[in-house]
């Protein structure tokens, strides 16, 4: 069986700016196997956040750039779990509730969604907090909320966007030791940053720079 999680050929990305074509992405090949824990670099603009366009896309053996919106938004929410730098949590609901809506969209029953929430919750050392609304929860504890929700599908890919960007250094580096947990777990990781100190903690580390990889190695020195 197949250890590729991600293959993605020859991906393209680019928009009009007035009478300018502005290239974000110039054909992007990339591999990712099970089990990584990879940091994608670059500048603002060089298109990090954006690799999942046209071209080809295999995630864990389907091809996600022929797939209609309904079956992607599906495959997104079973195979990903997102992780943003804005934490996107609902504002007067729950930790609980929060870290449960993907399993709404994905079927289960509310015991099952509880009784899931609840175990990802204890995982990001949150139990006390789960019936805390997000105005009630510290920075870190939003950002572990948002982990846990991105954890409780279990999903192939953990993909954390700027994950520290509204953190300070202390909650940074707890929130990336938590990665490292997820990952020593089973998780692949997938980390878009341009800080090298958070880039530090992934295991390979791609740079992307005017639209192509500019490098990519494997980081002997991770933290």
């Amino acid at each position: 069986m197949s250890n590729t999680l991600i293959k993605i050929s020859d991906i393209k990305r680019d928009f009009i700016l007035g009478n300018e074509t502005i290239y974000v992405l110039k054909g992007i090949d990339l591999q990712i196997n099970k089990g990584e824990y990879v940091a994608l670099m670059g500048p603002s603009g060089s298109g990090k956040s954006t690799l999942m366009n046209s071209g080809t896309y295999i995630l864990n053996g389907k091809d996600v750039s022929q797939m209609h919106d309904d079956d992607l938004a599906e495959v997104r929410n079973k195979e990903i779990g997102f992780v943003f730098q804005t934490f996107n949590l609902l504002p007067r609901t729950t930790a609980l509730d929060n870290v449960a809506l993907p399993m709404i969209y994905a079927g289960y029953p509310k015991s099952e969604r509880n009784k899931r929430a609840t175990e990802v919750l204890t995982q990001v050392n949150l139990s006390d907090r789960m019936d805390h609304q997000p105005n009630q929860l510290s920075g870190g504890q939003r950002q572990r909320v948002a982990v846990a929700r991105a954890l409780v599908n279990k999903p192939s890919i953990i993909l954390a966007d700027e994950p520290t960007g509204n953190l300070d250094s202390k909650t940074s580096v707890e929130i990336m030791k938590l990665f490292g947990d997820i990952h020593a777990s089973g998780n692949t990781v997938i980390l878009v940053t341009h800080e090298e100190d958070i880039a530090k903690y992934a295991h390979r580390i791609i740079r992307l720079r005017d639209g192509i990889i500019e490098s990519d190695k494997l980081n002997e020195g991770h933290l």
